[in-house]
């Protein structure tokens, strides 16, 4: 099983992603009516800067994708089987929403201070359910705490015809700040740099459209249990970690990040999103998590497919020199805003001629030239 096979292909995306970038620079020029410039180097990056006379102002829009459909379908589940538990899961994908962007926005060094939540329903009925409403209303508070960020509001349309009744589409913005000294630059990456991987709590809210494919195959679809007695439907529901708060106290700490990256979409090709052709060299993995085997198990998905694509274990990834690492680890083990179970050191960049991950304890390799996010 591929993600191209049930329906969501990069190389169909990635050109119209790059379309919009080149339009997009075009319009650059407005920003001189308030006395603000692009960075243009960011064109491309996670995360869209402009410079003025105080810092840096980060923008990011992100979409939570189709993970809230499999919340809809424990929820559906548990009313068909009288098994209500009181929960429909919205506060996980409440957050899970919000990380998408939180974590876009940090990649720069970006601290976001507000968010605005875009939430599209089929029907307005959609809203009679309170349980629902509330529990994505205080997840969503809880993410924006987490990212130490503001909640500034949103918009609430009812699409008809256009969102399928009985779903909801969830989207955000964020808007941040960043001074000279905490931006964070990829053309800092050295050859020698150490990659530092925080692992991920699950599938977190990328390759949830493989994921449902997997659950229509099996017998007792979501309710199939994993090999630790958790349910498949219940693990792909694990929110999504926030790393806004482990990167800005390394950085106030005094740790020289070089380049982060959120793992999402592209899983690890990711890795090279910065235009120097170096070689960035995996040599310890994450944890095997057991949603991941699942997966690779019942797609079935070979590893090429599912580190290309999958965060495999590994949600965040940062770039700092060798000497650093040492003090990334300690401040991670004190780090109090999120719940990371392990944060370690995973590789190291090389120079190179071709732009390049290469995933050592798997024998994999993915040329730059599979990452067209530019």
């Amino acid at each position: 099983m591929t993600y191209d096979g049930v329906g969501v292909d990069y190389d169909a995306m990635d050109p119209f992603k790059r379309m919009a970038q080149l339009a997009g620079r075009e319009t650059a020029g407005e920003l001189s009516r308030h006395g603000f410039s692009e960075v243009e180097w960011s064109r491309g990056e996670s995360c869209y800067l402009v410079e003025t006379p105080f810092g840096y102002i980060g923008f990011v829009v992100e979409g939570l994708g189709t993970k809230s459909l499999v919340a809809d379908a424990l929820l559906e589940l548990a009313i068909k089987m009288k098994s209500f538990n009181g929960t429909t899961y919205y506060n996980k994908v409440a957050q899970c929403n919000a990380a998408m962007a939180f974590n876009d926005i940090i990649t720069l060094g970006v601290r976001p201070f507000a968010y605005g939540q875009y939430l599209a329903v089929g029907e307005s009925s959609w809203f009679d359910n309170e349980v629902r409403c509330r529990e994505l209303v205080e997840g969503t508070k809880f993410a924006c705490k987490l990212a130490r960020c503001s909640w500034g509001g949103g918009e609430t349309p009812t699409l008809k015809g256009i969102v399928v009744p009985g779903t909801a589409d969830l989207a955000g913005a964020t808007v941040g700040f960043a001074r000279k000294d905490q931006l964070i630059n990829p053309a800092n990456i050295r050859p020698g740099d150490a990659i530092i991987f925080v692992e991920s709590s699950g599938i977190h809210a990328n390759g949830l459209t493989l994921a449902r494919r997997i659950a229509d195959k099996l017998p007792e679809g979501y309710l199939t249990k994993l090999s630790d007695g958790r349910t498949y439907g219940e693990t792909l529901l694990d929110p999504t970690e926030i790393y806004v708060g482990l990167v800005a106290d390394c950085q106030d700490n005094g740790v020289d990040i070089h380049y982060a990256v959120n793992i999402t979409g592209h899983g690890w090709r990711k890795l090279m999103r910065a235009t120097q052709p170096f070689t960035y060299v995996i040599e310890t993995l994450p944890k095997q998590l057991p949603i991941f085997d699942f997966i690779q198990e019942h797609g079935p998905v070979d590893d090429r497919e599912a580190y290309g694509n999958l965060n495999m274990g590994a949600g965040f990834a940062l770039y700092v020199p060798a000497d650093d690492v040492a003090k990334v680890l300690a401040i991670a083990n004190v780090n109090m805003s999120a719940d990371f179970d392990s944060v370690f050191l995973a590789g190291y960049i090389e120079q190179s001629d071709t732009k390049k991950v290469v995933i050592r304890p798997k024998g994999l390799e993915y040329l730059g030239s599979t990452l067209g996010v530019r």
